[in-house]
């Protein structure tokens, strides 16, 4: 039987769970079934080609300084290259105040050996083992999706919505702690319900392992992990004895027991092995983790239920670390909350999982939506399994949302074109693939049967719109020169900083200089800083006038990140353009121009 494309997306599977297995919806006749059977395969193919295309989309632009990221990656960059320099492992080693311990060290470790102790120094080094992390955790979702459903599709769909969410594309490809933590502490997940029912009663050897993977997670992260994944395997084994908390304590408590410890023990090499062990108490244990129970002079309750950490702002992570497969994500919460009675043994335990790590993460007052990234496998897999019963109007939503943020991309990226002079920034091709994921959003928009298919391909395509978008910024305009790189090498460089240790980027703009912060809160006077530095970098409006009583060394486009309120503010009245993009102009003062030699000095430096 032959099916046609217009008949690709005109089906409506009766995939479900009752009690961990699939539950199919028998056919009303074999043409039927034939039919069912050749736009399921014709499904998979269609997921299967944009998981190949996510593929190429992680590691797109990797190299890159302003992907989709997190402030963290500089200070995690700037322990790992200190410790590297001294060709030891422990102790961590640190120039920024208060920042040693910031993390147990299996993710600089993990940097000194993908950059060979810093002799291959490059983003690209540092953050390809993250998007391999992540992409072997969308493999565990796809053999999780299609072991719970019996096929396929519903696999591949629920890797395809993993990558498809914008959070695990931001945190997962960066040199952060994300990637791996969300993939050791899936592991165990993954593990105990692929190999059901086996799992459940071994008394040993599937604890002792578990407490590994899981060890190795609290070395990327944090010992409370330690504490979700305790508190979800209890709540498992509760439920699987049907809530006989006598037969749990006889048979189970111990098993959970081994898990724990094991994984602790793991934990704790990091005090064995490091030559000052207290200075790893007093500033990781104390103060990285248990100093954000502290209020920060509120009273505990008022910042549970007000504020950016408030319990409400986390209960909207879920959601929001989907990006633009936001509504679809609350539709699931809600149709499966209806349900609650008939979900199956899988469901009732990966949402035990999701419910034990909100819980948790809710009770330090300082809350935030990255600690729940490990649910969003979870979240992936139950999303695929409920594909049908999730309303329309939630993937319109989406859709509708897609289309709205692809047109501000094309917007700001016209925007930019025109108020800079010169060659075209991007190339046709940019604007084939704009025009192509728009094309596709409409198509979704109006053909009912193409709604659902179209939605994680579209918000994947967003991801790879934004990239190319930004890719400029990675090329000679948003570079400096290699005369300036060579002119600054050696010499003491101040640049502006609005987040720690924000210099250490611009070790990979400017090698070889001895690069130093000064404090920008947007209000950098040009003044004060001639006086004060040599050389210096200021940030300045597109529109600004040339600076003339300076010698401009070079000059760059820069995205600027991290908005004060003012600058807010400004971009809520429509400024969004001029808020967005400035002029980076790396200058000498008067002081280095009077000592320089004829031999210093460099022609004026062209625009961006």
């Amino acid at each position: 039987m032959i099916v046609g494309t217009a008949e690709l997306f005109d089906y409506v599977p009766a995939w479900g769970i009752a009690e961990g297995t699939l539950s199919s919806v028998p056919a009303s006749s074999v043409s039927n079934n034939l039919r069912n059977a050749n736009q399921s395969r014709l499904l998979l193919v269609w997921y299967s080609i944009f998981l190949l295309l996510a593929v190429a989309i992680y590691f797109y632009g990797l190299d890159g300084l302003h992907i989709p990221k997190n402030g963290d990656e500089y200070p995690y960059a700037h322990i790992t290259r200190l410790t590297a320099a001294t060709g030891e492992l422990l102790p961590l080693q640190s120039q920024l105040q208060d920042m040693r311990n910031t993390k147990p060290p299996l993710l600089f470790w993990q940097g000194i050996a993908s950059t060979d102790w810093g002799k291959h120094w490059s983003l690209l080094r540092l953050r390809y083992p993250s998007v391999i992390y992540t992409l072997l955790t969308a493999l565990m979702v796809f053999f999780l999706g299609r072991k719970l459903s019996g096929q396929p599709e519903v696999g591949a769909l629920a890797s395809l919505t993993f990558l498809a969410f914008f959070n695990i594309y931001r945190y997962g490809r960066p040199f952060l702690t994300e990637a791996p933590m969300t993939f050791w502490t899936f592991l165990p997940i993954f593990t105990f319900l692929f190999w059901q029912p086996s799992a459940f009663e071994s008394s040993l050897i599937m604890p002792v392992l578990l407490g590994l993977a899981l060890g190795v997670s609290l070395l990327y992260k944090s010992f409370v992990l330690v504490v979700p994944v305790v508190l979800a395997f209890s709540w498992w084994y509760l439920d699987h004895r049907g809530y006989g908390v006598r037969t749990f304590l006889i048979k189970d408590a111990g098993r959970i027991a081994i898990m724990g410890s094991v994984s602790l023990v793991f934990f704790s090499l990091w005090f064995w092995l490091d030559p000052k062990p207290w200075e790893v108490l007093h500033e990781f244990v104390l103060k990285e983790n248990l100093s954000r129970f502290d209020p920060q002079g509120k009273s505990y309750l008022t910042q549970f239920f007000s504020g950016v950490s408030s319990i409400w702002g986390l209960a909207l992570s879920y959601p929001v670390n989907a990006g633009l497969l936001l509504f679809p994500v609350m539709a699931l919460f809600w149709v499966s909350f209806k349900r609650r009675h008939e979900l199956g043994a899988a469901e009732r335990m990966l949402w035990i999982w999701i419910i034990s790590l909100f819980f948790v993460f809710s009770l330090p007052s300082v809350r935030s939506g990255r600690y729940l990234l490990s649910a969003m496998p979870a979240i992936a897999v139950l999303c695929a399994l409920n594909w049908e019963r999730l309303g329309r109007k939630a993937f319109v939503a989406s859709l509708l949302t897609s289309a709205i943020a692809i047109a501000s991309v094309a917007y700001l990226c016209l925007r930019l074109q025109f108020a800079i002079a010169g060659p075209a920034f991007w190339a046709w091709s940019f604007w084939l693939l704009m025009s192509l994921t728009f094309a596709l959003t409409l198509f979704g928009l109006f053909v009912r049967k193409f709604t659902k298919p179209a939605v994680p391909a579209v918000a994947l395509l967003a991801c790879l719109a934004l990239a190319v978008a930004l890719r400029p910024l990675e090329g000679i305009r948003g570079r400096f020169s290699s005369e300036a790189q060579q002119y600054v090498s050696g010499k003491q460089v101040w640049v502006p900083c609005n987040f720690v240790a924000v210099d250490e980027g611009y070790r990979f703009l400017l090698p070889g200089a001895d690069v130093h912060c000064y404090d920008d809160n947007g209000n950098a006077a040009l003044a004060s800083l001639e006086t004060q530095h040599p050389i210096f970098a200021i940030r300045l409006p597109l529109a600004a006038p040339e600076i003339t009583n300076l010698r401009v060394i070079g000059q760059r486009l820069e995205l600027r990140s991290r908005h004060n309120s003012r600058q807010l503010f400004d971009m809520l009245r429509g400024n969004a353009f001029n808020q967005l993009f400035v002029r980076e102009l790396l200058v000498e003062g008067p002081c280095a121009q009077a000592a320089a030699t004829p031999a210093d000095h460099l022609p004026v430096a062209s625009g961006p």
